[in-house]
């Protein structure tokens, strides 16, 4: 039986020879080839392709380390994967970050558009300059604000509504920024019609600042990595955790519930061949009513960190403190020193003059998590549990991950 790919086998077998090169670059890597030698073939068939071990982001590190990419492409951008929460990475792409194929597919702006892109453009993050060259394909206007900070906005925001935007786009975590600035600032945006995202998971109390602010503005997503570049996109009528796969992405969906892609693309720089972002899925058919089976993102599961040896799951936590009454948001802080775990901090942001009781909140999860009762069972004051006016960010890119490390004094 053939394994749970996006594409059927007529569709993608006969590009599988893209995935062929792919496995003969990684088997030139020391250090990856022996992982193949129970596969001396090349990669004819999806079954095939499914049988081969996926890649990690360690794994494709020590590939990159190994390949030279000038020697397959000319102009090329070098950009940094990670740097939020684990070591940076190295990702590759050819000037115009393969954007082309995005646009014949996948079109949320126009001519008529004046469309902001706020996605950070600072050090080696490609997501900003992704963007731009999504909008010069689209061919309407740019405002390339990148970052701005907390005193900036009011300013900025009243620019944008003079200057009668129509789209904007950001990582979810930036987005938030912005509608909830304008929203406390009394400021509307009635023309804004659009906001692209990409970099994280779709926020739903966005959409009260956004009904709010522009209560005809939709969302349009985008799914991916700097390893992979963009593997899927979405509509306003799609759900946001599901995306329609570009037809040089293929995805696996395995047994073990993890995703993993494979590029069909004969100019990805990257060799991605079964890579495995964390994120957890499967494939469905998508009520947006568009054939072909879409991808349905789960979350990641890469997110238990270690406290005190024992594993915290990370999601699970964030995801019971967001069900409190007046939570909107609510991130963990690990704080370190000399690798060990002294203090963990769930911040939250609440609502505008909610009352949540943080104190109860903390002494609920004390005792309902086993990882932190047994880790601060002599110390329960390392944990804590508070309202914050913001959470932590990364200040390159803007997200704002479910957890952060911090090194204590």
């Amino acid at each position: 039986m053939t394994a749970a790919f996006s594409l059927p086998p007529e569709a993608a077998e006969p590009h599988l020879t893209v995935a062929g090169r792919t496995l003969d670059r990684l088997r030139t890597v020391p250090a990856l080839a022996p992982r193949y030698a129970d596969h001396p073939g090349s990669v004819r068939t999806l079954d095939e392709l499914a049988a081969l071990p996926p890649l990690v982001k360690d794994d494709l590190n020590t590939a990159l380390a190994h390949l030279d990419p000038r020697s397959e492409s000319g102009a090329t951008w070098l950009f940094q994967s990670g740097g939020s929460t684990g070591a940076p990475k190295v990702g590759y792409a050819p000037t115009g970050f393969y954007m082309a194929g995005v646009h014949a597919h996948w079109q949320p702006l126009d001519r008529e558009d004046v469309f902001v892109n706020a996605w950070g453009a600072g050090r080696m993050w490609g997501a900003h300059f992704l963007a731009a060259g999504l909008a010069d394909l689209s061919g309407c206007r740019i405002i390339a604000l990148g970052s701005v900070t907390r005193e900036e906005y009011p300013d900025w925001l009243a620019f944008l509504a003079d200057r009668r935007v129509t789209a904007i786009g950001g990582t979810p975590s930036v987005l938030r920024l912005w509608f909830a600035h304008a929203r406390a600032a009394g400021i509307k945006l009635p023309t804004l019609r659009k906001v692209l995202w990409l970099g994280e998971a779709w926020q739903p109390q966005l959409e009260e600042d956004m009904a709010a602010v522009a209560p005809d503005a939709r969302r349009w997503g985008m799914f991916g990595s700097t390893e992979t570049w963009v593997v899927g996109t979405n509509t306003p009528d799609c759900p946001a955790d599901t995306f329609h796969p570009l037809p040089a992405q293929l995805v696996h969906a395995g047994p073990d519930g993890l995703l993993d892609f494979t590029t069909l693309d004969p100019e990805m720089l990257n060799p991605v061949l079964r890579y495995r972002t964390g994120d957890a899925g499967e494939l469905t058919a998508c009520p947006c009513g568009r054939p072909g089976r879409a991808m349905r993102v789960l979350g990641r599961r890469d997110s238990v960190v270690q406290v005190r040896g024992l594993g915290l799951h990370v999601d699970e936590l964030v995801a019971r403190v967001e069900r409190e009454p007046g939570v909107s948001r609510a991130q963990v802080v690990i704080t370190e020193n000399g690798g060990r775990a002294t203090g963990v901090d769930v911040l939250l942001l609440t609502d505008p003059g909610a009352a949540v009781d943080a104190e109860g909140l903390r002494a609920e999860l004390l005792s309902a998590t086993f990882t932190l009762s047994t880790a601060f069972q002599h110390d329960p004051e390392n944990f804590r549990v508070r309202p914050v006016d913001e959470l932590v960010s990364n200040d390159r890119t803007g997200k704002t991950a479910t957890f952060a490390v911090r090194e204590g004094s």
